[in-house]
Protein backbone atom coordinates (compact mmCIF):
# COMPACT_ATOMS: atom_id res chain seq x y z
CA UNK A 1 0.00 0.00 0.00
CA UNK A 2 3.03 2.72 0.93
CA UNK A 3 4.07 2.29 -2.81
CA UNK A 4 0.54 3.13 -4.11
CA UNK A 5 -0.97 5.61 -1.63
CA UNK A 6 2.54 7.88 -1.96
CA UNK A 7 3.33 8.05 -5.56
CA UNK A 8 3.96 11.36 -7.05
CA UNK A 9 0.90 12.46 -7.82
CA UNK A 10 -0.56 11.71 -4.38
CA UNK A 11 3.01 13.71 -2.68
CA UNK A 12 2.10 16.74 -5.79
CA UNK A 13 -1.79 16.70 -4.29
CA UNK A 14 -1.07 16.50 -0.84
CA UNK A 15 1.77 19.70 -1.12
CA UNK A 16 -0.98 21.27 -3.49
CA UNK A 17 -3.80 20.98 -0.37
CA UNK A 18 -1.45 22.71 1.78
CA UNK A 19 -0.26 25.73 -0.48
CA UNK A 20 -4.04 26.22 -1.00
CA UNK A 21 -4.63 26.53 2.93
CA UNK A 22 -2.05 28.36 3.74
CA UNK A 23 -3.34 30.78 0.64
CA UNK A 24 -6.95 31.26 2.54
CA UNK A 25 -5.44 31.42 5.53
CA UNK A 26 -3.64 34.23 4.51
CA UNK A 27 -6.39 35.98 2.69
CA UNK A 28 -6.08 38.61 5.01
CA UNK A 29 -3.06 39.93 4.77
CA UNK A 30 -3.20 39.46 0.88
CA UNK A 31 -4.52 42.45 -1.63
CA UNK A 32 -7.64 41.36 -3.01
CA UNK A 33 -6.28 41.04 -6.85
CA UNK A 34 -3.30 39.07 -5.53
CA UNK A 35 -5.67 36.56 -3.54
CA UNK A 36 -7.92 36.04 -6.33
CA UNK A 37 -4.88 35.58 -8.81
CA UNK A 38 -3.77 32.52 -6.38
CA UNK A 39 -7.10 31.50 -6.41
CA UNK A 40 -7.33 31.04 -10.09
CA UNK A 41 -4.31 29.56 -10.27
CA UNK A 42 -4.88 26.53 -7.54
CA UNK A 43 -8.12 26.39 -8.06
CA UNK A 44 -7.77 24.76 -11.98
CA UNK A 45 -4.74 22.78 -10.68
CA UNK A 46 -6.57 21.34 -6.91
CA UNK A 47 -9.59 20.11 -9.81
CA UNK A 48 -7.01 18.29 -12.01
CA UNK A 49 -4.70 17.30 -9.53
CA UNK A 50 -7.58 15.48 -7.15
CA UNK A 51 -9.08 13.93 -10.56
CA UNK A 52 -6.00 12.40 -11.44
CA UNK A 53 -5.87 10.84 -7.97
CA UNK A 54 -5.25 6.79 -8.56
CA UNK A 55 -6.10 5.50 -5.29
CA UNK A 56 -5.39 1.53 -4.77
CA UNK A 57 -7.79 1.03 -1.63
CA UNK A 58 -7.87 -2.29 0.08
CA UNK A 59 -10.43 -4.13 1.22
CA UNK A 60 -10.11 -2.80 5.29
CA UNK A 61 -10.12 1.10 4.22
CA UNK A 62 -13.39 1.11 2.16
CA UNK A 63 -15.46 3.91 4.36
CA UNK A 64 -12.22 5.90 4.67
CA UNK A 65 -13.11 9.50 6.63
CA UNK A 66 -11.32 12.71 7.09
CA UNK A 67 -11.55 13.83 11.01
CA UNK A 68 -12.25 16.88 11.42
CA UNK A 69 -9.33 18.93 13.02
CA UNK A 70 -11.03 22.63 11.82
CA UNK A 71 -12.93 23.86 14.60
CA UNK A 72 -16.13 26.47 14.01
CA UNK A 73 -13.94 29.47 15.27
CA UNK A 74 -11.22 28.93 12.65
CA UNK A 75 -13.47 28.05 10.01
CA UNK A 76 -15.75 31.34 10.78
CA UNK A 77 -12.76 33.71 10.72
CA UNK A 78 -11.11 32.37 7.62
CA UNK A 79 -14.72 33.17 5.88
CA UNK A 80 -15.25 36.35 7.39
CA UNK A 81 -11.56 37.44 6.50
CA UNK A 82 -12.06 36.08 2.69
CA UNK A 83 -15.69 37.76 2.89
CA UNK A 84 -14.14 41.51 3.84
CA UNK A 85 -11.60 40.72 1.28
CA UNK A 86 -14.26 40.50 -1.65
CA UNK A 87 -16.40 42.88 -0.37
CA UNK A 88 -19.08 43.28 -2.68
CA UNK A 89 -18.08 40.74 -5.52
CA UNK A 90 -18.71 38.07 -2.38
CA UNK A 91 -21.99 37.18 -3.47
CA UNK A 92 -22.94 35.61 -6.36
CA UNK A 93 -25.49 34.35 -8.27
CA UNK A 94 -26.11 30.42 -8.07
CA UNK A 95 -27.25 28.97 -11.69
CA UNK A 96 -26.18 25.09 -10.94
CA UNK A 97 -27.69 24.96 -7.53
CA UNK A 98 -29.93 21.46 -7.67
CA UNK A 99 -33.18 23.72 -5.80
CA UNK A 100 -32.76 26.06 -8.68
CA UNK A 101 -35.21 24.03 -11.60
CA UNK A 102 -37.84 24.84 -8.95
CA UNK A 103 -37.24 28.49 -7.51
CA UNK A 104 -38.76 31.57 -9.46
CA UNK A 105 -35.95 33.57 -7.42
CA UNK A 106 -32.56 33.76 -7.81
CA UNK A 107 -30.24 31.89 -5.70
CA UNK A 108 -27.15 33.82 -4.52
CA UNK A 109 -24.08 31.98 -2.98
CA UNK A 110 -21.19 33.26 -1.25
CA UNK A 111 -17.01 33.11 -2.64
CA UNK A 112 -15.57 33.41 0.80
CA UNK A 113 -18.39 30.45 1.85
CA UNK A 114 -17.45 28.30 -1.15
CA UNK A 115 -13.57 28.56 -0.50
CA UNK A 116 -14.23 28.05 3.00
CA UNK A 117 -16.03 24.71 2.09
CA UNK A 118 -13.30 23.56 0.11
CA UNK A 119 -10.78 25.00 2.81
CA UNK A 120 -12.30 22.78 5.87
CA UNK A 121 -12.10 19.60 3.50
CA UNK A 122 -8.09 20.13 2.77
CA UNK A 123 -7.45 21.51 5.89
CA UNK A 124 -9.23 18.55 7.80
CA UNK A 125 -6.90 16.45 5.12
CA UNK A 126 -3.51 18.03 5.32
CA UNK A 127 -3.77 17.83 9.35
CA UNK A 128 -5.10 14.35 8.82
CA UNK A 129 -1.83 13.48 6.64
CA UNK A 130 0.96 15.00 8.40
CA UNK A 131 -0.75 13.01 12.07
CA UNK A 132 -0.49 9.81 10.22
CA UNK A 133 1.44 6.85 9.47
CA UNK A 134 3.04 6.53 6.15
CA UNK A 135 0.48 3.16 5.51
CA UNK A 136 -2.85 5.12 6.78
CA UNK A 137 -1.99 8.16 4.14
CA UNK A 138 -4.07 5.90 1.55
CA UNK A 139 -6.98 6.10 3.65
CA UNK A 140 -6.72 9.71 3.96
CA UNK A 141 -6.57 10.28 0.34
CA UNK A 142 -8.88 7.59 -0.46
CA UNK A 143 -11.40 9.89 1.75
CA UNK A 144 -10.53 13.37 0.11
CA UNK A 145 -10.84 11.46 -3.21
CA UNK A 146 -14.12 10.59 -2.62
CA UNK A 147 -15.37 13.85 -0.78
CA UNK A 148 -13.52 15.41 -3.77
CA UNK A 149 -16.51 13.46 -6.38
CA UNK A 150 -18.91 13.76 -3.78
CA UNK A 151 -18.63 17.46 -2.46
CA UNK A 152 -16.38 19.47 -3.62
CA UNK A 153 -15.56 19.36 -7.08
CA UNK A 154 -19.13 20.90 -7.49
CA UNK A 155 -18.11 23.87 -5.40
CA UNK A 156 -14.43 24.37 -6.70
CA UNK A 157 -16.09 24.58 -10.65
CA UNK A 158 -18.87 26.81 -9.28
CA UNK A 159 -16.78 29.34 -7.41
CA UNK A 160 -14.20 29.17 -9.83
CA UNK A 161 -16.47 30.60 -12.54
CA UNK A 162 -17.73 33.39 -10.18
CA UNK A 163 -13.74 34.31 -9.40
CA UNK A 164 -13.12 34.39 -13.11
CA UNK A 165 -16.24 36.80 -13.39
CA UNK A 166 -15.06 39.35 -10.63
CA UNK A 167 -11.51 38.91 -12.10
CA UNK A 168 -11.87 39.81 -16.12
CA UNK A 169 -15.45 41.89 -15.53
CA UNK A 170 -14.67 45.45 -15.03
CA UNK A 171 -16.11 46.99 -11.86
CA UNK A 172 -19.02 49.79 -12.25
CA UNK A 173 -16.82 51.71 -9.75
Amino acid sequence: MEKSALNNNALAFIALCNEYCVAVENARESERDEFISSMLRLLPRLYISASDLKIEVADDEFGAYLDSALDEDYYEAVRRSIENLMGADDVYLEVFEENMKYSDTPIGASIAECLADIFQVLYNFVETVKESPTELIGQSLSAVKEEFENYWSRILCNVLRALNHVRYTPSED
